[in-house]
């Protein structure tokens, strides 16, 4: 057990980087830890952060269970929209879902020209994930339509870009399955970003999974969190321009890191207790203002160019 001194607050809280239930057989993934119980899983919301697929030695105070209460926030919601894995919220850290035969593509929804996709743009490509995008477009730009840019899901390294004949080719679903999760991953990002739209932030990208429980299409892993989606302020959203100043996202730590020389390769560094207290704010932040309906201005932000 460990305590740190949580940079909003200054009162002591308690910080887990590693669980330790005495149930099933577990599996540490990047930030989450998961416990195989026969026919569901225990999944345990510690406090690390990765970036660049690498988990960094700094542990985030109150970020598990800030991830654990907006997952659990947006899984209540949305499955009137499709079919998700909670069964229940253990405690503050552990929800108990429906086990799952995951399909091996992670669904990657873009409405915004932002991230890795403005980065390939940017380079010249215009040939994408099996998508034509036109001239002309600058960084943040909205695009007439959300597009789908699927990737293959590994368990180690970086996964890679796949269109969907590559994925019919290599039999990793048949076309049945790909239209009818194609579609739900349309409807469930309309949902998203609907109900963010509601609370003042626009959802640029998401992604998300999905597996076979009793032959049935649901839902898995993480609805949009601080680590799974991009979230922007309504508010301050200017197209053309970098969105990190106000954003609820992992974009921001992946951007000081920058800063730092660290992009993934080599150790990674501890981060300084002003880049904590800003992740702080977002991981805390999103659940606040998407599940309880505060306002971005609440949370004091401060930008990159403010703490370098």
């Amino acid at each position: 057990m460990s305590f740190v001194e949580d940079p909003l607050t200054g009162e002591e809280v308690e910080v887990i980087g590693r669980s330790d239930l005495k149930t099933g057989t577990v599996k540490r993934g990047k930030v989450r830890d998961v416990y195989d119980v026969g026919n569901e899983l225990l999944i345990f919301h510690t406090d690390r952060v990765s970036a660049f697929d690498v988990v960094l030695p700094t542990l985030i105070p109150n970020k598990g269970t800030s991830l654990l209460k907006l997952s659990a926030y947006w899984m209540q919601k949305s499955r009137k929209v499709f079919p998700n894995h909670l069964l229940e919220v253990v405690d503050d850290r552990t929800i108990r879902v429906t086990k799952a035969k995951r399909v091996d593509v992670e669904w990657v929804v873009r409405k915004y020209l932002y991230g890795s996709l403005w980065r390939a743009y940017s380079k010249g490509r215009r040939e994408m994930y099996g998508i034509r995008f036109p001239d002309g477009l600058r960084m943040a730009d909205e695009l007439p339509s959300p597009v789908i840019t699927p990737t293959t899901k590994a368990d180690v390294g970086h996964d890679e870009e796949i269109s969907k004949e590559q994925a019919l080719e290599k039999r990793v679903v048949n076309r049945q399955t790909w239209n009818e999760l194609e579609e739900g991953t349309l409807r469930l990002f309309e949902f998203y970003e609907t109900e963010a739209r509601k609370r003042g932030i626009i959802i640029p990208d998401f992604k998300i999974e999905f597996g076979f429980a009793n032959r049935e299409l649901i839902q898995i892993d993480e609805p949009p969190t601080h680590d799974s989606a991009r979230m922007w302020a309504t508010k301050y959203y200017r197209s053309g321009e970098a969105q990190e100043m106000h954003c609820l996202d992992k974009e921001f730590l992946r951007e000081c890191l920058r800063r730092m020389g660290f992009s993934g390769e080599g150790k990674a560094p501890e981060l300084p207790r002003k880049v904590v207290r800003e992740v702080v704010k977002r991981c805390v932040g999103a659940k606040r203002v998407i599940a309880d309906g505060a306002s971005v201005d609440e949370l004091g932000l401060a930008s990159v160019d403010e703490i370098f």
